[in-house]
């Protein structure tokens, strides 16, 4: 008994006194290895045997561990709930020109517009800005089919132009600009922005492949769909499903929003290593460089005569902007982007002197291979191609990468659930996110055509988005979910009465 005890603490029984028969015995029988194997065993009893101690824990408690486990999911539906929130925006900017006719519809609209009217165009502006700080840059906005306006943008205002060159209003179209900034950057300003949707790229394009990987019948099954069943099955195939149909353009729209997003990133790096961070500089081998600015007063240049030339020089392509650098000075130039027809490049930029003489194009249509690359991630991003059809198509896929997302976090929540995690407060706030983020989109464009194009539309979007998840948590035990999608409907018909009388 009294050597089972000691087992049980931990402890040998002593070792046998120097000089034991028993352990002569065995030395002189033993070679050397063996006596000194024996002397390392008597060692090894002498002090406790710490292998068959207990391992050394935290002791927290069980609720301290369950609210830890809670706070962690919580850092995942946040990732997952901005996840959605980029694909959300995603779909809806694809229609970001026709949101611009929406916004403002009694806009001057025309198919094309004359050299000379953009000259006079380009001359009213100017003259209109007189007493203000002088522009560095003048955007002419050519009429295009899905955007068939002409607007002039410069760093005071931006204006639509009618037919004959003349100023016919300000340009309003606040709602879609921030839907796009929405998604390029959520509404945060600077590089922090772009980075973090890049970053979002590349998560989607590493659940893409992971996904993949992690379910090797998902070809196989591409066409098994058990939608009517209730115990997270049926779930779990819509997922798949969708995610097999739509993988192409999955990662198509991962890689190239993460290029766009990160490719910010690299370009500011590259100026800071070696362009004493001049990002133009870095930009420069692929998207042209900026000519050296000379600040003497000079006549305004001539913008009609580059238009003449691409028309009679290149009838194939078709102008989009046109920009005069450094207007009236004698360091001003200016840049023609014209569509190539069935190129996935946004453009072509063609480069002319102030008195319209011809200087050369960047090389985006013909150039190197990373040209071309870099200048195509835009539209194959943005579905800015193809017109009307390709842009139905990529709703539709959007939107179905919008569920895969929002049924990936539905279906971890199950899972959880199924192994004793019961958290109505996360699947109530999950909730909140899937019907909170469309409704505060309907309500921001709601307040833009109620109160107008001067609505505080990020802080309105921004608060609701926080606010409502975080209603859905405290009110978890109401089940809110039938209520957000009432509101959600609600919203949805009030905006578009209001479209139709305003």
């Amino acid at each position: 008994m009294e050597r089972r005890r000691r087992q049980c603490d931990g402890a040998a029984p002593p070792a046998p006194p120097l000089g034991h028969p028993r352990l002569l015995a065995a030395h002189a029988a033993a070679p050397a290895f063996a006596i000194h194997a024996a002397r390392l065993s008597r060692r090894r009893r002498a002090r406790p045997d710490f292998r068959r101690r207990r391992p050394v824990t935290l002791a927290f408690s069980k609720d301290a561990v369950q609210r830890a486990l809670s706070g962690h999911a919580a850092i995942g539906l946040l990732a997952s709930a901005l996840l959605y929130l980029i694909c959300l925006t995603g779909t809806v900017v694809v229609f970001y020109q026709e949101w611009q006719r929406i916004e403002q519809p009694n806009a001057p609209e025309m198919a094309a517009i004359a050299p000379d009217a953009v000259q006079r165009a380009v001359a009213a502006v100017l003259a209109s800005e007189k007493g203000k700080p002088a522009t560095t840059h003048l955007y002419v906005h050519m009429p295009v089919g899905g955007l068939p306006r002409t607007t002039i943008t410069t760093d005071h205002q931006a204006v639509h132009i009618d037919a004959d060159g003349r100023i016919a209003m300000p340009e309003e179209n606040a709602w879609s600009e921030f839907l796009l900034h929405a998604h390029y950057s959520l509404n945060i300003p600077g590089l922090v922005g772009m980075t973090i949707v890049g970053i979002f790229g590349v998560m989607i394009l590493a659940l893409t492949l992971s996904g993949i990987v992690a379910h090797p019948r998902i070809f196989r099954d591409a066409f098994r769909l058990r939608a009517r069943d209730n115990h997270g099955v049926g779930l779990a195939d819509w997922h798949n499903r969708l995610s097999v149909w739509t993988l192409p353009f999955s990662l198509a729209i991962a890689l190239t929003g993460a290029m766009i997003g990160l490719g910010v990133v690299g370009a500011h790096g590259l100026a800071a290593a070696f362009y004493n961070n001049d990002v133009e500089a870095a930009y420069a081998p692929i998207f042209g460089e900026e000519h050296g600015a000379d600040a003497r007063p000079a006549p305004l240049a001539n913008v009609a005569a580059p238009l003449a030339w691409l028309a009679r020089n290149h009838p194939e392509v078709r102008p989009t902007y046109v920009i005069l650098h450094d207007p009236q000075t004698r360091g001003q130039h200016i840049q023609l982007i014209a569509e190539h027809p069935r190129r996935l490049i946004y453009g072509e930029t063609y480069q002319f002197g102030a008195d319209g003489g011809y200087h050369g194009k960047v090389g985006l249509s013909d150039g190197h291979m990373g040209q071309q690359l870099a200048a195509s991630t835009y539209n194959l991003h943005f579905g800015n191609y193809g017109g009307l059809p390709v842009k139905l198509a990529y709703i539709v896929f959007g939107l179905a990468l919008t569920i895969v997302v929002a049924t990936g976090t539905s279906i971890w929540l199950g899972k959880r659930q199924r192994r004793g995690l019961h958290e109505p407060r996360l699947r109530a706030g999950w909730d909140g996110v899937i019907w909170g983020v469309p409704l505060a989109l309907t309500l921001t464009f709601l307040a833009r055509l109620l109160i107008g194009n001067g609505a505080p539309l990020i802080a309105i979007f921004w608060t609701l988005t926080i606010a409502i998840p975080l209603l859905a948590i405290a009110f978890a035990a109401r089940r809110p979910k039938r209520l957000l999608q009432y509101l959600l409907c609600g919203s949805l018909a009030l905006a578009l009465a209001s479209w139709s009388v305003v």
